[in-house]
């Protein structure tokens, strides 16, 4: 793990101090009966899966959500113990590896009890499995009676596959109108009502956790709430733990119908001055920014002119005064008590908050400012 920016003063910061402050926080509003699982798939939404999962857990989370077999087994490397489900469906080479290293596994239907039965035998270990249940996603997931008690019929004839609990997700939770959530969260009652009962049941991710309290159940799964990013909740003070930045390159002064960049997408209007940054869509800045997103230089908001290059990009610094190389840039984050948060450089970019999270490129260095021991 890097303790430094690279070369270029180009890297990713993570506040784990922020994540141990916002598990803490959604803990205290879950309550004490309900569990908490940090989802942590995608390297912990571009945070980092080992110190994030460390750091969740040590807060107030008991469990932790992968996507693919090959994340938890990363965990397990790191002598995580806690409980883990791979929220994607099981294959066969899936299967091996979660059995293997004792991962709760999401099965789906009668196929998905045969593999993880097969890798079962073929171990000499049992394994545990949460079924998903299809309540309106359309993803993957049981979605009716008859496909339910497949699976129920599989597991009868799989004697080392136990299963330990039944979720769903919800399609639409951010939306004001709740009616389709609601119809999903009945059709889920009603699907694992067939099921044996002291299942551990869970339905809310993060947006459903903290606006349906009757979708709580047994446990939340919380994402993008944990990473700080969660829109309109700001009463619960959670922070915002990732900030990208990089430090000026160039500064030059262009002339009136000068043009900046590739395909010469800006003229200036008049006399003004530019600053290139190190950093372009080969480090995870969204090229679908190009001439609509803005960065911060000198504590101000600078728009980014013409198009995003592969390594750089130019900004107006013309009212920021004596910008110079070596200056600091913050993509994502705070300076000067001005902020671009995830959701605003998403919007910059036709996307989702999400997707500029997990943006930052492998050649970006990771730098954690708070490390927990071990992390």
């Amino acid at each position: 793990m890097t303790n430094i920016p690279d070369s270029r003063g180009t890297c990713v910061r993570i506040n784990l101090n922020a994540i141990a402050h916002n598990a803490q926080v959604l803990k205290k509003a879950m309550g004490k009966e309900i569990q908490m699982m940090a989802v942590v798939k995608a390297n912990a939404y571009g945070h980092g899966l080992v110190p994030v999962s460390r750091t969740a857990l040590q807060n107030g989370a008991s469990w932790l959500g992968v996507a693919v077999p090959e994340e938890g087994r990363a965990l397990r490397q790191a002598e995580i113990d806690a409980p883990i489900l791979v929220l994607g469906n099981v294959t066969m080479e899936g299967a091996a590896i979660s059995v293997s290293e004792g991962l709760t596994q999401t099965v789906c239907d009668a196929r998905g009890v045969e593999l993880l039965q097969d890798a079962c035998r073929k171990l000499g270990k049992a394994a545990s499995a949460h079924l998903k249940i299809d309540t309106g996603m359309n993803r993957i997931g049981a979605r009716t009676e008859e496909e339910v008690k497949a699976v129920l019929a599989a597991l009868e004839k799989a004697p080392y596959v136990k299963l330990t609990g039944a979720f769903t997700h919800f399609a639409d939770a951010d939306d004001a109108d709740d009616s389709f959530s609601k119809a999903q969260f009945e059709r889920f009652r009603r699907l694992t009502a067939l099921l044996p009962e002291g299942l551990l049941l869970h339905a809310a991710a993060s947006d459903a956790s903290l606006r349906f309290p009757w979708a709580r159940l047994q446990m939340v799964r919380e994402g993008i709430a944990l990473y700080g990013c969660a829109e309109g909740y700001k009463e619960l003070g959670l922070q915002p733990a990732m900030r990208f930045e990089t430090r000026v390159s160039y500064v030059k002064q262009i002339r009136e119908g000068d043009t900046v960049g590739y395909g010469r997408t800006f003229t200036a209007a008049a006399p003004m001055r530019v600053a290139t940054l190190p950093v372009g869509y080969g480090d995870g800045y969204p090229r679908a920014c190009s001439g609509k997103s803005y960065v911060l230089i000198g504590g101000a908001e600078c728009p980014v002119l013409g198009r995003v290059c592969m390594d750089q990009l130019m900004a107006d610094v013309s009212r920021v005064p004596d910008v110079q190389a070596g200056d600091p840039a913050v993509l994502l984050g705070s300076q000067g008590g001005v902020s671009i948060s995830a959701s605003r450089l998403a919007a910059w970019a036709g996307t989702i908050s999400y997707e500029v999270l997990c943006a930052p490129h492998a050649r970006v260095p990771v730098l954690y400012e708070s490390e927990s021991e071990g992390t």
